[in-house]
């Protein structure tokens, strides 16, 4: 298996002049940088549309991609947009910072003005687009125009008629809504059109794309609305049980996350076509697909809904292998990697196994009593080759901030392992990262919080938090030519350098 390294920098961390990282100029930018640095991948987070708490792992669909991360500067390259209107519209002052309220009025109003402008009626890719995608595209762009119409209220609070999607009710608010549902329809369009672009960039280059995908969708999602029965719904569309994870040392009343859980009995009588379907989508969009709590397919977490908090919920089985063994008939061996972080039972090591994919092994882990799982696991000589080796991950602290807040006891074990009583602790984070590139798994994805030595300022999530997360931006001079070269070096020594 060849040895290969990567980069994690989710597409809004990316530099940008218009308050979030998109598809623009510096995205083109930082595939050359990778190239240069000698990387193989770019791992991103979800690039679906964002809803309340900007997480990418909450969307309102599993097939939309996300309007904030469609270039400004390629619509007034097309004309709809003057590069005089985008440079007026205030997305806020910091550079290293998102501000989504901003973002959802200047981005949406700009977007809105370059669709009337567009004609895109007229335009036969447009239509092509319609066609090709209508399987998710008209139920998605429909719920959109209907939550407007709404107020952005969740669909369970609609009316009755269009919350069941009666078809009278169906029939009167496309014909109402008929601009509007054009509107969110015109947004995937450009959205799939500059991703592709970007995508087939990165490609040429010899970088390849590690895109990520949560298990669950979010309950306020086109999904959830247009597929009831896949999911654990009542006769009146309300869920009775949600998703979440148990209390562990990181959070003493577990993780309430909301997400409806699957019917898999519903899924497993269509021989799981809406997850061959879901990951067909998702290998049309990234090279590799890192599936978001794994664990969940083995047994799954299920909390009663309207709880609070996640301490009354309880284990039920998933579908474990079958599922993975229909993808595989259906779409043929494809690059999965298993987020089988966590709490690990037997049952869920033999399901990681028994697919063949590769698990996540997480270093901060391995010193961390606050962790659940097995901690020897986590440690950088127990890795086996079929396993992709982080320093943390988008949930975790930075590399910099977690060896701080760790214990004397916890930091004193991280020297002892490294054998290292002489670098300063201000930079032992690189020491942590060659400890990993030398590593024997095969692929080794760092983020680039960590290659910059920053502390939790440069956090992306921090888990059962809302408000402040999902903000961090890299700035355009932390794209060191030294840092490249410093990447470029030690990928190189351990032998995962792209030569491509």
């Amino acid at each position: 298996m060849q040895r290969s390294a990567g980069i994690l920098l989710p597409i809004s961390s990316l530099p940008s002049p218009y308050g979030i990282g998109c598809f623009s100029q510096e995205a083109y930018d930082f595939v050359d940088w990778l190239k240069e640095a000698g990387q193989t991948y770019w791992q991103i987070l979800p690039l679906g549309v964002t809803s309340y708490g900007d997480s990418p792992y909450q969307s309102f669909s599993a097939f939309a991609g996300n309007p904030y991360f469609i270039s400004l500067d390629a619509l007034v390259e097309e004309g709809v947009l003057t590069a005089a209107e985008c440079k007026k519209a205030n997305f806020g002052r910091k550079a290293d910072d998102i501000d989504y309220s901003r973002l959802y009025t200047e981005r949406g109003r700009l977007l809105r003005l370059a669709y009337s402008r567009s004609d895109i009626g007229h335009n036969e890719a447009f239509t092509a687009f319609c066609e090709k995608n209508k399987w998710w595209l008209d139920d998605f762009a429909l719920f959109m125009a209907v939550k407007d119409r709404f107020e952005g209220k969740p669909w369970i609070e609609w009316a009755e008629d269009i919350r069941l999607r009666w078809q009278p009710a169906m029939d009167y608010y496309r014909r109402e809504l008929y601009f509007e549902v054009e509107y969110h329809k015109y947004l995937q369009f450009k959205f799939e059109e500059q991703w592709r672009k970007l995508k087939a960039y990165a490609n040429s280059k010899g970088i390849q794309i590690i895109g990520d995908i949560p298990i669950y969708v979010a309950l306020d999602s086109a999904d959830a609305w247009a597929n009831p029965g896949l999911f654990q719904l009542d006769k009146d569309n309300i869920p009775t049980a949600v998703a979440g994870v148990p209390p562990d040392g990181f959070s003493p009343t577990g993780q309430l996350w909301g997400n409806p859980l699957y019917r898999w009995e519903a899924h497993r009588a269509t021989g799981y076509q809406w997850w061959i379907t879901r990951l067909w989508y998702c290998f049309e969009l990234y090279d590799v697909v890192r599936i978001d709590h794994f664990r969940g397919f083995d047994e799954y977490f299920s909390i009663p809904y309207g709880s609070e908090t996640a301490v009354d919920g309880h284990w039920e089985k998933g579908p474990g292998i079958e599922l993975f063994r229909a993808v595989e008939q259906a779409l043929g061996k494809r690059e999965i990697i298993a987020e089988d972080l966590g709490y690990m039972s037997d049952t869920v090591r033999q399901l990681v196994r028994d697919s063949g994919f590769p698990g996540m092994k997480v270093l901060e882990f391995a010193f961390d009593s606050r962790d659940t799982g097995s901690a020897s696991d986590y440690l950088p000589h127990n890795y086996p080759v079929n396993s992709v080796a982080y320093t943390g991950t988008h949930d975790n602290e930075t590399l910099v901030s977690w060896y701080q807040t760790i214990s004397d006891a916890e930091r004193a074990m991280v020297r002892d392992y490294l054998y290292d009583y002489a670098t300063p602790d201000e930079q032992l984070y690189k020491s942590m990262i060659a400890l990993i590139l030398r590593s024997a798994a095969a692929r080794c994805i760092i983020p680039m919080q960590d290659w910059l030595g920053l502390d939790n300022a440069a956090r992306i999530n921090k888990p059962s938090t809302v408000g402040q997360n999902w903000r961090w931006r890299l700035k355009k001079t932390q794209l060191t030519k030294k840092l490249q070269k410093e990447i470029c070096q030690l990928t190189t020594r351990y032998g995962r350098k792209n030569w491509a």
